[in-house]
């Protein structure tokens, strides 16, 4: 098959995949208007019909059906939409949109990419093998979503361990303070607000979760589950610990932050002996050339007229 062919294949599969992605999202139209109603149930006690989703932005809300209208039609295994939520599933904004909007996004970027490289390539008269392109830019398009969600969530999941240590602190306070476990965890998540958003949010989403679930243990070892840190992981078990033998939890806490504090004193230890090694690169590039010229100029100077004189 010639490369003109090729190229034309390209772009009427890209074609028909978009309309197809449009048709998709008349079908998932009925329930998400189901799940808005139910949220405004619950929200405000009318059954007026939600209208928060109309205030959303016009891409948004396109994405958005995009993406449901693909997670009804099956195209997607249940493992991967397990997946792909765990990957999304440490960030500050939760909503129920976030997983339609991802892989709307995904849809999108995979056969708008390639489109939008065939046209440049054809009006721009640019001498570039356009399947190679099209490819590339359809790789682009299914790796690049997953690569911002991963580094925002990289990025949260650092606030939140950096944080730990702080809110805990506050967390030991409530206890001393006489609060329970559930209205201690929503004392820090107001207070920490400023000084350490996210760890505030992770400590609210356990609080209601505790209110929900019918095991209270469980919504702390979500905790971890959630977030895969040790310092979550550790401090929600020795919750769960204290809630299912017991045990004093303001002592559970002393000895957890503690061991949270020696923990970061110890990677702040690694950082600073790591400044040696890293000094060298630098050292030998900018400083050691300085030391050459000053302790050896002035001797280079005399034999250079040393030299001249003769």
């Amino acid at each position: 098959m010639s490369g003109f062919a090729l190229w034309q294949v390209g772009v009427a599969i890209s074609a028909i995949s978009m309309i197809g992605a449009v048709s998709l999202v008349p079908l998932a139209k009925r329930h998400e208007h189901a799940q808005s109603r139910l949220k405004a149930i619950l929200r405000t006690g009318n059954t007026q019909p939600a209208t928060a989703g109309a205030t959303a932005p016009i891409g948004r809300r396109l994405l958005s059906g995009i993406g449901r209208g693909v997670l009804a039609s099956g195209l997607l295994s249940k493992s991967t939409i397990n997946d792909l939520e765990q990957t999304i599933a440490a960030s500050k904004t939760r909503s129920a949109h976030r997983l339609p909007l991802f892989v709307g996004a995904k849809f999108v970027m995979f056969f708008g990419l390639p489109l939008l490289g065939w046209l440049a390539v054809k009006i721009g008269d640019v001498q570039a093998p356009v399947p190679l392109v099209m490819v590339a830019l359809g790789v682009v398009g299914l790796l690049l979503p997953d690569m911002v969600v991963r580094r925002a969530r990289r990025k949260y999941l650092s606030a939140v361990d950096a944080g730990m240590p702080a809110a805990l602190d506050l967390l030991i306070m409530c206890a001393e303070a006489g609060l329970s476990l559930e209205r201690g965890l929503e004392r820090v998540s107001v207070e920490a607000e400023e000084a350490a958003p996210s760890t505030a949010n992770e400590f609210r989403i356990t609080a209601n979760e505790m209110k929900i679930l019918a095991d209270r243990r469980q919504a702390l070892v979500n905790m971890g589950t959630r977030t895969k840190l040790d310092s979550a992981i550790r401090l929600g078990g020795a919750l769960a610990q204290s809630l299912k033998y017991g045990t004093p939890l303001v002592q559970a806490l002393r000895v957890l932050a503690t061991e949270m504090r020696q923990m970061e004193l110890t990677r702040f230890e690694e950082r600073a002996a790591r400044i040696p090694v890293l000094l060298t690169i630098p050292m030998i590039t900018f400083i050691l050339p300085c030391i050459f010229v000053v302790v050896g100029g002035p001797a280079a100077v005399r034999v250079m007229q040393t030299f001249m004189h003769r």
